[in-house]
């Protein structure tokens, strides 16, 4: 991910201190905005001197009155995000941050762009005792209201926000708007279960600096503010705790995050676990255990909640089918247990817990044929039903040899436990990061032994860089990767679609014939392979209005590669 960061300043009547917070400032050769809180006349005319000076450099924000620190940075970093910027340095306008420490907190942020780097102040002989022990009562209702001791400091003003999960928040709940912000924003960043990085940061009180933290009103305000992250950590306890033997997700928000980048979500053990308890109590009672694993996933996977809302919302929209489900929570629950279902079936195909008989081929002609002539093909399937199951069966029952070509960065986890069920797991999986020129040569001897080669047409290249070429898809424009035709194309081979998908009796696998032969032509080659793509896109919407809850691609499949979605959101 990159780092496109900005300085956001929230300014109340700091006239004396602005100018060489500025100047201090202005050497990194970062953007600032500065947010001016209703200032006074004499601080608006320092402003106005500087905005001009610095013209192209500085942005000046006025909010027409004061609402408070919380809410000036709140309208900064909605500025920043709406300006195209991807992080935000917020720093205080009076002058006690070092601002040498601004390419420590850069550095943190492109180490790890997913987290929220904190100040953590380091103080001189300058600190007023009663500010300095004031401090560590708040801490230690933080870490009660995280259960942690990973945010070190919640009320210093140095921090520097990824833009995409704060605005996510702060555009969700409503946030206070004065002093108790800095504090609630990061408890309930915590929550979702973002990460923190603290930095130690010399920070120095000037005798006559200008503080406008009211002793009274802001005590009993940050009061009220424990008092409500105090009842929303009972109200969340399970899964907090649950955090604490989770893993965390590197990506808390942004459901535009492209689909190789996300964490795989789930622990080692539990999927371990699961594994066992199909082995020795068998498949029906070790089912049982997905509901409330669903519901943990559902509750806690936005990003996952919100793409399957968007996948039902364009579902229900062109020509649906009658009973097509409507987009809601109760209908991503059962998309996710669907998920989750297929993935234990995958896990019990290769170990052997599923008859043959349980899987009917729809019509056997065409895969018939195929294996009578000896030839190898191109099979092309999708994340529509479970490719796997049907993948495990071909290798149980030797009917034939098969290798998928996966990209298995995103699933190490699963495929660990997967490859422990089955010895030649492993040895009929091929992982790349995209399928080109290089693939193809890779592939050619497996398909001269007439070996049938697996790969999914439903998501794009593993990469910034890969080649997609654009079809329509339940309605909308959305990315399809190149590789698939290309690699076709450079085999001479055979092509075949394939789809197995989940019925009351069992598995229906659907093997159709695609291509004889796919040729891409220098003369309107892009042209080709978007014909081809599109025949692939219509195949693949007719089996997701078949089977709705059967399509995994738990990601903005739609989204344009700047991030921006296509259509409804």
């Amino acid at each position: 991910m990159r780092v496109a960061a900005c300085i956001v300043i929230p300014i109340y009547n700091h006239k004396d201190a602005i100018g060489g917070t500025v100047a201090n400032l202005i050497v990194h050769g970062l953007p600032l905005v500065v947010v001016d809180d209703g200032s006074d006349d004499a601080t608006r005319q320092v402003l106005a001197e500087l905005a001009q000076r610095y013209a192209g450099r500085l942005t000046l924000l006025r909010l027409p009155v004061n609402g408070g620190k919380g809410a000036a940075v709140m309208a900064g970093l909605r500025a920043a995000r709406d300006a195209g910027y991807t992080h935000a340095l917020q720093i205080d306008a009076d002058g006690q941050h070092d601002a040498a420490d601004v390419p420590r907190f850069l550095a943190a942020a492109m180490a790890n762009p997913r987290a929220v780097v904190l100040g953590r102040p380091v103080y001189d002989e300058s600190v007023p005792k009663a500010r300095l022990y004031g401090r560590y009562l708040t801490h230690v209702w933080v870490w009660i209201e995280t259960l942690s001791l990973t945010i070190r400091d919640s009320m210093c003003g140095f921090r520097l926000y990824p833009l995409d999960l704060a605005c996510a928040l702060i555009d969700s709940v409503k946030l206070p708007e004065r002093m108790d912000f800095d504090i609630e924003i990061l408890v309930r960043l915590h929550w979702r279960r973002v990460e923190f990085v603290s930095i130690p940061t010399v920070v120095t009180y000037a005798a006559d600096g200008v503080s406008h933290f009211d002793v009274l009103w802001d005590n009993v305000r940050i009061s009220r503010s424990h008092t409500r992250l105090v009842a929303g950590m009972l109200a969340r306890l399970p899964l907090l705790l649950a955090h604490k033997v989770l893993p965390r997700r590197a990506f808390a928000s942004g459901a535009h995050t492209p689909w190789w980048q996300r964490a795989e979500r789930g622990s080692l053990l539990g999927m371990s676990l699961l594994a066992l308890s199909c082995r020795l109590f068998g498949r029906r009672f070790t089912s049982l255990w997905l509901h409330p694993v669903v519901a943990y996933f559902l509750l806690t996977g936005r990003p996952a909640r919100e793409a399957s809302r968007r996948y039902f919302d364009r579902l229900a929209h062109g020509a649906p089918q009658p009973g097509t489900p409507s987009p809601g929570w109760l209908t991503s629950y059962r998309h996710m247990l669907a998920f989750a279902q297929a993935g234990f079936d995958k896990l019990a195909a290769w170990t052997g817990r599923v008859d043959f008989a349980d899987v009917q081929l729809d019509d056997a002609s065409a895969l018939d044929a195929l294996l009578a002539s000896g030839r190898g093909a191109l099979v092309i399937g999708s994340h529509h039903g479970n490719l796997e199951m049907a993948r495990a069966l071909a290798v149980r029952g030797a009917h034939t040899k098969v290798t998928a070509i996966v990209y298995t960065e995103h699933a190490k986890r699963f495929n660990s436990v997967l490859a422990g069920a089955h010895r030649d797991f492993a040895q009929h999986l091929v992982p790349v990061s995209d399928f080109g020129p290089q693939t193809a040569l890779m592939m050619q001897e497996r398909i001269e032994r007439g070996e049938l080669l697996v790969i999914v047409g439903d998501r794009t290249p593993a990469r910034e860089t890969g080649r997609t070429t654009e079809a329509q898809f339940l309605g909308e424009t959305a990315a399809f990767a190149q590789g698939p035709y290309v690699l076709a194309h450079a085999l001479a081979c055979p092509v075949y679609l394939l789809f197995c998908l989940k019925e009351r009796s069992g598995y229906r696998i659907y093997f159709e014939p695609f291509a004889e032969r796919i040729d891409l032509p220098r003369r309107g080659r892009a042209e080709h392979i978007a014909v081809w793509a599109q025949r692939f896109a219509s195949r693949l919407e007719h089996y997701c209005r078949k089977a709705p809850y059967q399509w995994f691609n738990f990601y903005d499949f739609w989204a344009r590669p700047s991030g921006k979605a296509n259509g409804r959101t």
